[in-house]
């Protein structure tokens, strides 16, 4: 454990704590390391090892994004965060005619696993973690990533790493769904019981109150909805035969930061209390681990501006000490210029030398849970908890968070929350610099705008025909049947997918194979 000592020559404890860890405010809250986890998951924390900076990251071709990915690791990112295009996001091919201009628009085409390959090349996937952020499209790229690992000799019991591949709130907060309600959640279901069985370090759900929160909900929400989330997943895998113990440690969620500074610090502290209590005494975990709270923190999009963009570097960088504060295990923050492009090389930098500032000057490493026992922070703790739980209890007893979202109940709370928030920065309640007070009537706006390649656009679906015309045909196609069996015996499709997209089956084919089988989703809308 390294020394801290202060250029005043004052030593840093590893952790500060009550005189009497005893007395009932101090064992509620517990030390760190320890259930119910209020200051963190870890003993240490940052001073063992600091959090994983991890930039979303891709665009354009498999080629563009690979560039970026060695652009980033060499200026220090210390895990990826796959961004896909939308096409891919919604299981399309990019020579789909409902694709046309969106091919590697706002993130990595990606069609088989040939791209997949290229997105990684040079990459040592046991060196570094990767996070896929895909959700409809999960099973493919799923099976695409798990496939080149085979592919480059590793075993899938050696991978570490994330897939987002939270499907549920996707009907609440981003809308790139595929599938109806049930077989998502079955789809998610497969995922989780393979990887116990065959990659039991890799993570294959991020649960996400992070997109709930941009959509409009509020920080008690966010939570809320997000630990709901966890539970129906965590529900139909029990339901399947696998013990809490054989998954719990190995979710993992993400959450938003914007917003007032000590509100977000407790809804952390005090979700992390929370789901420790739900693991533990609701569903009989024994590891200590399953009721971990392991999530990334951090990006705070819903709280950046168009006007006065610069400012959006302030306002990241108390985002991160936020999410420093608050215990997170990995951080991502948006770039100053995510809201009108895909950030440049310049502002993906500033963002990873944010939270390396923060690390390497400011000393956020250096102490566990740095605000513990203040009392205002506590007391807000406590009251995070209490509401958290208190929505909880309530959207149970209302019929649950899935049949609540299948009938678009949840979607219609959280844009009445969206609608009211609007309201409060119109009238200039919510006071939003730049945007409601200290304006700048003729503000001169420095963005450079990332340019959308069409070139790049036109080889990926040239190189996509090349891979159709030279793989094996039928190979592919005894594949994607099997695929279908195993879909409509409800059986675990990921080991087919699995062979489908090493045979080449494109992200499209394996999408379409599913759907035949599941149908598609229907929004419903209510008000």
């Amino acid at each position: 454990m390294p020394e801290v000592i202060l250029e005043s020559g004052i030593p840093v404890e590893v952790v500060y704590g009550p005189e009497d860890p005893a007395d009932p405010v101090s064992a509620r809250i517990g030390a760190p390391g320890e259930f119910p986890f209020t200051r963190g998951i870890h003993p240490a924390m940052y001073r063992k090892r600091p959090w994983t900076m991890r930039q979303y990251s891709g665009f354009g071709t498999a080629t563009d994004t690979n560039a970026r990915f060695r652009y980033l690791i060499n200026e220090g990112n210390t895990g990826l965060n796959v961004a896909f295009d939308l096409p891919t996001q919604c299981g399309l091919d990019s020579d789909d005619e409902r694709a046309r201009g969106e091919v590697g628009r706002v993130g990595m085409a990606v069609d088989t696993l040939l791209d997949m390959q290229t997105a990684f090349e040079g990459i040592d996937l046991d060196a570094i973690t990767v996070s896929l952020t895909i959700n409809g499209a999960a099973v493919p790229i799923m099976a695409m990533y798990f496939a080149l690992a085979r592919k480059r000799g590793y075993e899938l019991s050696q991978l570490r790493g994330t897939a987002q591949n939270d499907i549920l709130k996707e009907f609440i907060g981003r809308g790139t769904w595929i599938f109806p309600v049930e077989p998502s959640v079955k789809l998610v279901g497969d995922t989780i019981l393979f990887c116990a069985e065959h990659c039991p370090r890799y993570s294959p759900v991020s649960v996400c109150g992070y997109h709930i929160r941009e959509s409009g909900a509020n920080p008690v929400q966010e939570m809320a909805y997000a630990f709901l989330i966890a539970r129906a997943y965590a529900d139909h895998v029990i339901g399947r035969g696998l013990e809490i113990d054989g998954f719990a440690s190995r979710l993992s969620f993400n959450f938003d930061i914007f917003g007032k500074l000590f509100e977000q610090v407790a809804k952390f502290r005090g979700g992390r209390r929370l789901w420790a209590r739900i693991i533990r005494d609701q569903y009989g975990a024994q590891d200590p681990r399953s009721a971990w709270l392991r999530m990334i923190a951090g990006g705070g999009g819903g709280g950046l501006t168009i006007e006065q963009p610069v400012n959006n570097i302030v306002r990241g960088a108390y985002y991160a000490l936020i999410s420093a504060l608050s215990g997170t295990q990995t951080m991502a923050l948006c770039s100053y210029d995510e809201a009108y492009t895909i950030p440049s090389e310049e502002a993906a930098r500033i963002s990873l030398r944010t939270m390396q500032i923060l690390v390497e000057e400011m000393g956020l490493c250096d102490t566990v849970d740095p605000l513990g026992g203040s009392w205002l922070v506590e007391s807000l703790t406590d009251e995070m908890e209490r509401r958290i739980e208190a929505c909880m209890e309530e959207t149970a007893a209302e019929g649950g968070i899935v049949q609540q979202i299948a009938d678009g109940v949840i979607q219609a709370k959280v844009a009445r929350q969206a609608y009211q928030r609007e309201r409060d920065i119109a009238s200039g309640r919510l006071r939003k610099v730049g945007v409601n007070c200290h304006r700048v009537e003729e503000e001169h706006r420095r963005v450079e705008l990332h340019p959308y390649d069409r070139k790049a656009a036109e080889a990926q679906c040239e190189g996509l025909n090349k891979t159709r015309a030279t793989r094996n045909s039928g190979e592919v196609n005894a594949a994607l049947d099997r695929l279908r069996k195993d879909a409509e015996a409800g059986a675990n499709v990921m080991p087919a997918a699995i062979d489908a997209v090493t045979a080449l089956a494109t992200v499209g084919e394996v999408t379409r194979a599913l759907r035949d089988v599941y149908g598609e989703y229907v929004e419903r809308v209510r008000f």
